[in-house]
């Protein structure tokens, strides 16, 4: 069964320095039918203008992903940690027992681009950490982003979930086979693809139940997407 998120139907706030699309419940934005999808609890597409950013704010007792299209984004938190994550990085908060942390823009003249992710941790009360990594260039095949220790991510995140940047080039297809009694979530980054038949266009996600094969097919040159396997 799939269940299809037009991307023009996501909850939206427009703040002038920060253009967000909600996909799952967030902030000001409440749908009882849209708090999450398994344990996927929060995805957001953001646009954050030049030199503009999210002031230190706290977070705890869950697994951050930041996922950059487009621009860098300048990392700072409580750990001491200050990083710049491009494009082609991966980068993962564990928020666990507690944490501070900003996130801004650096750039004077460029729009940064993004998707933010909160996954449910496997537990809760973890020390908190932090990870970035940089992936392999896009290939048209799968790139796994971040799944728990030991099973290969880029980053390792506490959840029971597994996270692929797909790359699908025009007219390929990409196959992936699913654990028994998992759910997906498809969100398409940028481009346009075709999933299990069904047409998705940029800022389009699907969550999917009881289908244990996704198969991506490109429509156009430059397409991404962000396949979730999900507890």
């Amino acid at each position: 069964m799939m269940t299809l998120r037009p991307a023009a139907t996501r909850g939206h706030a427009d703040h002038g320095w920060l253009d967000t699309w909600h996909s799952f419940s967030f902030a000001h934005f409440h749908d009882p039918a849209w708090m999450g999808w398994r344990n996927l609890r929060v995805l957001n597409e953001d646009r954050v203008a030049p030199g503009r950013g999210f002031g230190l704010h706290p977070h705890r007792d869950m697994e951050i992903v930041t996922w950059v299209l487009a621009g860098a984004l300048r990392h700072e938190d409580s750990l001491g940690h200050g990083a710049l994550i491009l494009p082609g990085e991966a980068q993962r908060m564990s928020a666990g027992t507690g944490i501070l942390h900003s996130e801004a823009n650096p750039s004077p003249t460029e729009a940064l681009h993004l998707l933010q992710i909160w996954l449910l941790p496997s537990r809760r009360g973890l020390n908190p950490g932090y990870e970035q990594a940089a992936l392999s260039p896009p290939d048209g095949g799968w790139r796994l982003v971040a799944a728990p220790p030991g099973e290969g991510g880029a980053v390792a995140i506490h959840a029971e979930a597994r996270l692929w940047a797909a790359d699908p080039a025009p007219g390929a297809g990409l196959d992936l086979e699913l654990r028994p009694g998992r759910a997906a979530w498809v969100q398409v980054a940028r481009g346009r693809l075709r999933l299990n038949g069904v047409e998705l266009e940029a800022g389009d996600g699907a969550g999917l139940l009881e289908e244990g094969h996704l198969r991506l097919e490109g429509r156009e040159r430059d397409t991404q997407a962000l396949v979730f396997e999900l507890a």
